[in-house]
């Protein structure tokens, strides 16, 4: 498959090396918007909000000559419904993980493609399983800094992987960007253009 030219509205490293797994050209810009969760917002509205956000900013710092795409995505990771964001510091990584410990939790990622003319967004839903965690797995994770700017103060791709007894779903989607659903959203931009 041939993916248009787009820009990525992120600075997660991961996002990139996906994209390049896809051999999808781009370049990356960076829009800030706050990623504040809204009172009484669900998880799935809040990643999708989020990533449209992004994208819909990236859009507005380009001339309007430029017909390339933006796309952005969003993760969170849920326990009970309670979105756990990136950690703060290494307390609030403490109180994830512990949470995380011998739960199912969910990974959620929205991507968003925003175009002149309208702003596309799938989520990709996932589950992750992670094993009982002592305080000595999570002071020697916690020291590695590997969580430090990872939604739920973990890496699925790293060191992590020896916490998790189970996944079910899209292993890109639990690092940040979905690869079906990017392509999927990639091929409908290009058929509607």
């Amino acid at each position: 498959m041939i993916f248009p030219s787009i820009y990525l509205a992120s600075r997660s490293p991961r996002r990139r090396e996906l994209l390049q797994q896809m051999a999808v050209d781009f370049a990356v810009i960076n829009p800030d918007i706050d990623e504040t969760s809204h009172t009484g917002e669900l998880p799935f509205d809040y990643v999708r909000r989020i990533a449209i956000e992004k994208a819909q900013a990236g859009k507005a710092l380009l001339l309007e000559a430029d017909l390339k795409p933006v796309l952005a995505a969003d993760t969170s990771v849920v326990l009970n419904n309670a979105i756990f964001g990136k950690p703060v510091d290494d307390a609030d990584a403490r109180r994830m993980l512990k949470q995380l410990s011998g739960q199912t939790h969910q990974v959620l990622t929205a991507v968003a493609l925003a175009t002149n003319q309208q702003t596309l967004c799938q989520i990709s839903a996932n589950s992750v399983r992670f094993c009982e965690l002592s305080d000595a797995d999570i002071d020697w994770y916690l020291q590695t800094g590997e969580g430090q700017d990872k939604a739920g103060s973990y890496a699925v791709q790293g060191l992590a992987a020896l916490f998790i007894e189970s996944i079910q779903g899209s292993y890109s989607g639990i690092m940040g960007l979905p690869i079906r659903e990017t392509g999927q959203l990639l091929m409908q931009m290009e058929s509607n253009a």
